[in-house]
C-alpha cells in the first residue's frame, strides 16, 4: 500500500467517523437509549443474581451489545442504503481509489465507533454502578462484544442493499427491536417461556450477549454460539452479495 492510497483510505474512514456521530439515529439509539434503559431497568430491579452473576453487571454487558448491534446493524444499513441509492458507489468506481479501500474504510471507522460505545458503556457501569470486575474479565467481555459485534455489519449490508433508504430505516428499525427483546438484551431470557428460549437461542442477538454472560460467571466461550453467528454472517454475505449483483447486472 502506497502513501497515496493510504492517505485516501484514512481520509475516507474520517469522513466515514464524522457522518455516523452527526447522524441523530446513532446517537439515540446507540448511545443514549442503552444509557437510559441500563440506568432505569438496574435501578427497578436492584442488586439481584442472575444467571451466575450480579445483575447490574449482566445488564450492562446487555445493553453494551444493544448499543452496538444499532451502530453495526441499523445505522450502517442507512447510510449504506443512502450511498447506493445518490449514486456513491458507482462515483467512487471511477476514482482512483480501490474498492478495497473503500471496505477497509467502512469496517476500520465501524470498529472505532464500536469501541467507543464499548468503552463508553463499561465505564458508566463501572463508575455509576460501582460494577467492579476483575481488569480480564472487563477486558474479555470487551473484546468479545467488540469482535462480535462486527458481524452485525453483515446483516447492515444486506438491508443497505436496498435503494430505498425509508424503507431500510423503517425495516432495519423493526427488526433491530424485534432481534434486541426477543434475543434477552431487553429481559433475561430466563424470565421467559420456554418456546420463547427456544425462539432467542436461535437468534444472532442472543448469541452476542451469550458470550458476554458466560464470561460474567466465569464461564468459558460457547463455540456452538460462535458458529451460530458465523454461519448468520456466511448467509447475509452471500444474499447480499448475490442482491447487489443482480442490481449492478440491470
Amino acid at each position: 500500500m502506497n502513501q497515496t492510497m493510504l492517505r485516501a483510505t484514512v481520509a475516507q474512514c474520517k469522513a466515514e467517523l464524522l457522518r455516523t456521530v452527526r447522524n441523530k439515529r446513532f446517537v439515540i439509539f446507540s448511545v443514549i437509549m442503552p444509557v437510559i434503559f441500563y440506568f432505569l431497568f438496574s435501578s427497578t430491579i436492584g442488586d439481584q443474581d442472575i444467571a451466575g452473576t450480579n445483575f447490574n453487571a449482566y445488564y450492562l454487558m446487555s445493553m453494551t451489545c444493544y448499543g452496538i448491534i444499532g451502530a453495526s446493524f441499523t445505522t450502517f444499513s442507512m447510510r449504506l442504503a443512502r450511498e447506493r441509492s445518490q449514486g456513491w458507489i458507482r462515483m467512487l468506481k471511477i476514482t482512483p481509489l480501490p474498492s478495497w479501500a473503500y471496505i477497509v474504510s467502512k469496517i476500520g471507522a465501524q470498529a472505532l465507533i464500536n469501541l467507543f460505545i464499548i468503552v463508553m458503556m463499561f465505564l458508566i457501569g463501572g463508575i455509576g454502578k460501582h460494577i467492579d470486575l476483575p481488569v480480564s474479565t472487563w477486558l474479555s467481555c470487551g473484546a468479545w462484544i467488540w469482535i462480535g459485534g462486527m458481524s452485525f455489519m453483515a446483516l447492515g449490508t444486506l438491508f443497505g442493499s436496498m435503494r430505498n433508504p425509508d424503507a431500510v430505516q423503517v425495516i432495519s428499525m423493526i427488526v433491530y427491536m424485534g432481534m434486541s427483546v426477543l434475543g434477552g438484551l431487553w429481559m433475561p431470557v430466563t424470565t421467559m417461556s420456554a418456546t420463547m428460549q427456544d425462539i432467542a437461542k436461535a437468534l444472532p442477538t442472543y448469541r452476542l450477549g451469550q458470550g458476554a454472560w458466560n464470561m460474567l460467571s466465569g464461564g468459558a466461550l460457547d463455540w456452538g454460539g460462535i458458529g451460530i453467528l458465523a454461519a448468520y454472517v456466511v448467509v447475509f454475505m452471500v444474499v447480499s452479495s448475490y442482491i447487489m449483483r443482480k442490481q449492478e447486472a440491470v
